[in-house]
């Protein structure tokens, strides 16, 4: 079965399930750690089943919207005026279910564009505002984390239901989820923030309405707005604005405020924001990126360097992207260039050309990888099957290389 033949590109109607599939959490687990005795490329793979999230967020479609609003925004907020356990999950996202069937899907984005639309939320049912149809995976197609990045980034969503052999739910895959159960230190330790970070930052300042923040998210299609103090510094050659981070306002915390009925018009973001803000700086590595997030949990960290004139965002949706077929090339090609360098300085130390032996065995791993890599990118018609062990060998022939070269 192909990828293509087994998502499904719409879905049939929906009853009041409002319920959260947590039975078979315990089995996922007991699966994944079977699994992980027996996986070669644990240090890098996620365990398949952990990657699902089997806690999701249904309701009907004659819901009123305000309530769903209020079941996605009861949990955690990592602003200071709601108050609840930090260690219970946010649902980003509400599935809309009639008859065991997804017909729509209600996320976070579209609370922050509905709010920036200045529509009245009071009178809407979830039917009113949902996307549909909606794009599903079956689980039996659902063998790498691969697949589903490749259709996060094809069809430009971040939420990707897990349906059954009858198209009921079974959970919802996530950039969250993925980095959740992720093991990638060693791809993540060879590549730097720098490398994956936005430098379109969209920032604003302390006394920026909240109303203005969602419009800002909402024309710019982003998760979140910075809020910085703007200094300027003259120079010989030109003045040069710095950027002081002070805080961040997300799509979550939006979907918090309309869950509390908020006033949006007279709270600002100094109000608001979560503060103070840990910074990373380009230098860094991204699996330093992956440790903060998950101990912080939070889904993005500011970038800022050379005392304020630069300013970046990471998000957990960028740190995947080293998991992108196409992006391992540019590992490659920085391991070509280390086995040229050891080449270069063997030749040095011996006074002639040969290679030695091991930067031989290190040639043929690359050219392996490359191989599969291409296979993977030209490969339209690969099964899931195939697609697995073509990503799976290059993974394998990638951490013989990391350990030839100490990595």
């Amino acid at each position: 079965m192909t990828l293509e033949k087994a998502l499904n590109p719409a879905v049939v109607p929906m009853t009041d399930i409002g319920r959260r599939l947590d039975h078979e959490v315990d089995h996922g687990a007991s699966q994944g750690s079977e699994m992980s005795t027996a996986d070669p490329l644990q240090t890098v793979t996620p365990m398949i089943t952990d990657a699902i999230d089997r806690q999701v967020l249904m309701v009907p479609p004659d819901r009123p919207l305000s309530q769903a609003i209020a079941a996605m925004g009861a949990v955690r907020s990592n602003c200071e005026l709601t108050v609840g356990s930090s260690n219970i999950r946010h649902a980003s996202c509400t599935l809309i279910v009639e008859n065991q069937q997804i017909i729509g899907i209600f996320t976070e984005r579209d609370i922050v564009r509905l709010t920036a639309d200045g529509v009245a939320l009071g009178a809407l049912t979830v039917a009113d505002v949902m996307t549909s149809p909606v794009k599903t995976l079956q689980q039996s197609a659902f063998q790498d984390i691969f697949a589903v990045l490749f259709l996060f980034r094809r069809y430009r969503i971040r939420h990707l239901p897990i349906v059954d052999e009858h198209n009921c739910p079974v959970g919802i895959v996530t950039p969250d989820s993925i980095r959740r159960v992720l093991r990638p230190a060693n791809l993540l330790k060879m590549r730097r923030v720098a490398d994956v970070m936005s430098t379109d930052v969209i920032h604003a300042l302390p006394n920026t309405s909240v109303i203005q923040l969602a419009q800002q998210m909402a024309e710019h299609r982003v998760s979140c707005i910075v809020i910085t103090e703007v200094d300027s510094q003259a120079t010989d050659l030109r003045e040069i604005q710095t950027f002081t981070p002070l805080g961040i306002v997300t799509e979550r915390d939006i979907v918090q405020f309309q869950a509390l009925g908020l006033d949006l018009q007279r709270l600002t973001a100094q109000d608001v924001m979560s503060t103070p803000l840990f910074l990373l700086e380009p230098t860094d590595s991204l699996w330093t990126a992956h440790q903060e997030m998950k101990t912080r949990r939070v889904r993005r960290l500011v970038v800022s360097w050379n005392w304020g004139s630069g300013l970046g965002i990471v998000t957990q949706t960028s740190l995947l992207r080293v998991f992108d077929p196409i992006e391992m090339y540019s590992i490659i090609e920085s391991m070509q260039q280390t086995l040229n360098q050891i080449g270069d300085s063997s030749a040095q130390s011996l006074g002639k050309i040969p290679q030695s032996q091991e930067a031989d065995r290190v040639a043929d791993w690359l050219f392996d990888i490359e191989t599969k890599l291409l296979g993977l990118s030209n490969g339209t018609d690969l099964t899931a099957e195939e697609g697995q062990r073509l990503v799976q060998g290059a993974l394998i022939s990638l951490q013989q290389v990391q350990a030839q070269l100490g990595g």
